[in-house]
């Protein structure tokens, strides 16, 4: 992190408008992903619980944010995630993966519909084949937040997540989460892992589409 500037408030003069020239290590993440071998690790009342899931992710680019002179180039994204015998829902997630191009920090933020928020960060170079963010229970700036049942039942206090981007274009994550079961006397070492390859390319975000656009019209 760089010191704070005496001026907060006024944001970079020399933003890009196509965020996927701009996206340093999370350029090779942008796209339509899908994979049907993932493995899930996770706790049970008779012990832990071996699943094996389908996934698919999206990852769309957004135009540049700024905070202040901070400034972040980004993808939302949206994953989806079913078992191949149950055709309900198994987990959904959304969020953000943000790269800041002047100090390498790349961030990502997690929302699960069980009433549980994340913001992971890490560090990486722009040409990084390897990436990874973690977060903290009780962190101010990159923690964890939990619903009241689950922060008694199942507490989560720390997460990870590192991907591995592969030489045929796919990348591997593996995320591992340290949970507090309510009447065990040992943490719980969730993991989930999955290797994903992309079935659609990415698209521009939308002040590339509108200056591309303009440019034809001129």
């Amino acid at each position: 992190m760089l010191p704070i500037p005496a001026d907060i408030f006024t944001e970079p003069d020399d933003v890009a408008a196509d965020t996927l020239a701009n996206l340093g290590p999370l350029r090779r993440l942008a796209g339509v992903w899908r994979a049907d071998k993932g493995i899930d690790i996770n706790p049970k009342a008779a012990g832990p619980e071996r699943r094996i899931f389908r996934e698919h992710v999206r990852m769309d680019a957004i135009d540049a944010q700024a905070n202040g002179p901070q400034l972040f180039y980004g993808l939302r994204y949206h994953i989806h995630i079913n078992t191949p015998e149950e055709e309900i829902t198994f987990h959904d997630q959304v969020g953000y993966w943000l790269w800041e191009p002047k100090t390498g920090l790349i961030m990502q933020s997690v929302t699960i519909p069980r009433g549980q928020v994340l913001l992971a960060a890490g560090n990486a170079k722009a040409d990084a084949k390897e990436i990874s963010v973690t977060a903290k229970r009780g962190d101010a700036t990159y923690g964890i937040c939990s619903t009241e049942f689950l922060d008694e039942a199942f507490r989560t206090t720390h997460y990870s997540c590192h991907i591995a981007f592969n030489d045929d274009g796919s990348w591997t994550y593996d995320i591992a989460t340290t949970l507090l079961v309510k009447g065990r006397d040992k943490p719980f070492d969730h993991h989930d892992t999955n290797t994903l390859k992309r079935v659609e390319a990415p698209t521009p975000n939308p002040l590339a589409v509108i200056q591309k656009n303009a440019a034809k019209a001129s």
